[in-house]
């Protein structure tokens, strides 16, 4: 298969980012019977597991603006990783609701492992996509600076490494390894928001990443 046009791809990519930012709102729930004040402050792990992971996928979506932003066109093996990529995104609401569920009980550490791997999975795709289309600027845009693919590369590698080494804490205290899930995305949120990348369309840096 020829490369082909990146539109649709990225079309179906933010669909996926927004059915599962959205799905995470479906873990929020009260039990029928009960004072609706006290369960509203009783479910407080459930307004956490839906913040990490709100700003986790958002920032995802955020990366992965940057990375197509370099890229020209895609073939059918990027088109499968995508693929394999979007089908962990789309899987993080279900272990969202296991850590929210779980997190003050006897499963805490499963909860808290499964939710681990799954953010250390998409990292890794996340790392492999971008790799593969970076890889002799196979996929690249003819523009696309080399200081910045550099940059990028550098920077999204320590993605799996972190989220791994969060995992493994859940094996010995799931509260430190949500307590680092969580920081992870407030971190990164804030990276972004205060030292992150220029805007797409600024003409000193077409870009859109920030200059190594």
């Amino acid at each position: 298969m020829d490369a082909v046009p990146k539109n649709r791809l990225e079309a179906f990519a933010d669909g996926i980012f927004a059915i599962a930012a959205t799905l995470l709102t479906l873990n929020l729930t009260v039990t029928e019977g009960h004072p609706l004040g006290q369960e509203l402050l009783t479910i407080w792990p459930q307004y956490a597991a839906y913040a990490i992971s709100f700003l986790t996928i958002g920032i995802i979506w955020i990366n992965h603006h940057t990375v197509m932003h370099q890229i020209g066109r895609v073939d059918r093996t990027f088109l499968t990783l995508s693929v394999l990529f979007l089908a962990v995104i789309a899987f993080i609401p279900f272990p969202t609701r296991l850590l929210a569920a779980n997190i003050q009980t006897d499963g805490a550490r499963a909860a808290a492992f499964a939710y681990g791997i799954t953010l250390t999975l998409t990292a890794v795709f996340f790392n492999v996509i971008w790799r593969y289309a970076a890889s002799g600027r196979r996929l690249l845009r003819p523009d696309a600076e080399e200081k910045v693919v550099e940059g990028i590369s550098r920077s999204y590698a320590f993605g799996p490494p972190i989220y791994l080494g969060a995992t493994l804490v859940a094996l010995v205290s799931p509260t430190a390894s949500a307590a680092l899930y969580g920081a992870f995305a407030l971190f990164y949120t804030l990276e972004s928001s205060l030292f992150g990348r220029r805007p797409v369309d600024d003409p000193g840096n077409p870009t859109g990443y920030p200059r190594q």
